[in-house]
């Protein structure tokens, strides 16, 4: 019916100790109002502004990360407007000159999120700039008034703007949640978007035949978007939106700028909030309170040496090396702290495979990887859900956590009792073999005895062995249950399965 075209504008908090242009506290908002400033972020006649040294090298940082081409030198601009929560009557932020040109993302999306539409792209990037943020404006309807706090105003803003090279409001989703992981492994902000430390305006037209003509919608840019979740569902109400108004002959057809739309989460719908201004509307020229910053290649090179290994790369060695799916992958990287957490569990592996000797090691390596990262994704997962919580606020350890995995890979113990195990280490903490002998959750590896309680089983329940028999081969699972009840869930389901259908069948051949 339609394509979407969609360019996003991402503003992202850096979470210096002081604000971009004075040295007041950047955490203001976890103090009372207006108690965070001082004459230069109130913009006070006579006072000057001096850039935050720290912020400019994360924002140089955050752009080699993505790609992006490093000018030799770039500046600050005043951007000129009114409004209550801009105290200087504009804002120091860049325009013709940013700090980074020209990078990119690459995103991937499953073939849910995909939809059927393309299942990977490159967004390309096309600047990255330095800016203060304004005031926050706080609307008192009750009362009838807007209050100002200004304790946010200078704070220190990274703003990034794609190429208008999204598709669907998924690969939007998708683009917003690679880029936070991406400026949190780099540990130049939270980028918490509930809390407004990332914030997303999404620029969205749409592109279609129409008797035979190609036919280009003006854009709506859709503010107040603060989760992924509200710029997907804004993106895809706002699309069907000038569709529709397309055709049934609206002012869609007959504008030739852009709007200004806001998201109203509650009810679902965008709201039109004003006709939006373009550059030339903001009067930019040169800040002159503040010299052009100048890079050479040795500082840019100093700083790529900095960059820890980021998250695209990582994803691909997890896959290489531990041999687990690109899914597990995704999920392990997600946070930093995870997949620092799954590798020193994976080193405490490799430490007990290579007590085994060489050919032992090789033959269990992959298993206990894949074991591993299971159990990382999928039982300690639930855990932490459960518990709502933290892997950081749990007293497992990375180590603990790779000595169970071996304990689960040698068959020391089983699922049900590995799990009781892992539960016990999220509590209190604790070797797992201690846990294990302590709980008496060793599980039973002698077949005689395995067998007894398999025979007790069968004679017990001969309607059961009979319908196996007879083809109904779900009976098995009744009597591996009633196995492991009698052996108090110490015993492996696999070998007590084995063993089963061995019984029942030396029982037929009789």
């Amino acid at each position: 019916m339609y394509t979407t075209i969609i360019g996003l504008e991402i503003h992202v908090q850096l979470k210096t100790k002081s604000k971009m242009f004075c040295r007041c506290s950047n955490e203001g908002e976890l103090q009372p109002p207006n108690t965070t400033i001082c004459p230069i972020c109130l913009g006070h006649p006579g006072t000057l502004p001096v850039a935050n040294r720290l912020a400019i090298e994360w924002a140089a940082k955050t752009a080699i990360a993505l790609g992006c081409d490093i000018p030799e030198i770039s500046k600050f601009d005043r951007k000129n407007y009114f409004y209550p929560d801009l105290p200087k009557g504009y804002q120091i932020s860049q325009y013709d000159q940013p700090i980074g040109l020209k990078g990119y993302v690459d995103i991937f999306l499953d073939e849910k999120k995909a939809g059927g539409h393309r299942k990977e792209a490159r967004i390309e990037i096309r600047r990255l700039h330095l800016e203060e943020d304004a005031a926050k404006l706080v609307h008192a309807a009750d009362k009838g008034v807007s209050l100002v706090d200004f304790n946010r105003a200078s704070t220190p803003l990274m703003e990034i703007v794609t190429e208008p090279d999204l598709r669907t409001p998924a690969e939007a989703y998708v683009f917003l949640q690679e880029l936070r992981q991406l400026v949190r492994y780099l540990d130049v902000s939270s980028a918490d978007m509930e809390k407004g430390h990332m914030r997303c305006d999404a620029n969205i037209s749409l592109e279609f035949d129409e008797n035979g003509a190609r036919v280009n919608t003006p854009i709506s840019e859709i503010k107040n978007l603060n989760s992924f979740r509200a710029v997907e569902r804004a993106l895809a109400y706002e699309g069907a939106r000038l569709y529709q108004e397309w055709q049934d002959g609206g002012d869609v057809r007959m504008r030739t700028s852009k709007i200004t739309v806001g998201w109203d989460d509650a009810t679902g719908k965008t709201v039109l909030q004003r006709w939006k201004e373009e550059a030339h509307d903001y009067r930019y020229f040169p800040e002159p309170d503040l010299p052009p910053l100048t890079w050479t290649p040795e500082q840019i090179d100093q700083l790529r040496s900095l960059l820890p290994e980021l998250p695209a790369v990582k994803r691909a060695r997890f896959v290489e090396q531990y041999g687990i799916s690109a899914n597990d992958a995704a999920i392990i990287v997600s946070e930093k702290k995870h997949a620092d957490f799954f590798e020193q569990a994976a080193s405490e592996l490799d430490e007990w495979l290579a007590s085994l000797g060489v050919e032992a090691a090789d033959a269990l390596r992959m298993k206990a990887y894949g074991t591993l990262s299971s159990w990382f994704v999928n039982k300690l997962a639930s855990i932490l859900a459960e518990k709502q919580t933290t892997l950081a606020s749990l007293t497992l350890t990375p180590e603990n956590f790779g000595q169970l995995i071996a304990l689960i890979v040698k068959n020391a113990v089983n699922s049900t009792a590995a799990f009781r195990i892992l539960e016990i280490m999220a509590e209190t903490g604790g070797d797992p073999a201690q846990i294990m002998q302590q709980e008496n959750l060793e599980q039973v590896s002698d077949e005689g005895v395995l067998q007894t309680a398999c025979v007790a089983v069968l004679e017990a329940n001969p309607d059961a062995a009979q319908n196996y028999r007879n083809g109904k081969t779900n009976a098995i699972m009744f009597l591996v249950g009633s196995v492991m009840k009698e052996m108090k869930g110490k015993a492996q389901p696999e070998t007590v399965r084995a063993l089963l259908e061995r019984l029942i069948q030396s029982e037929r051949n009789r």
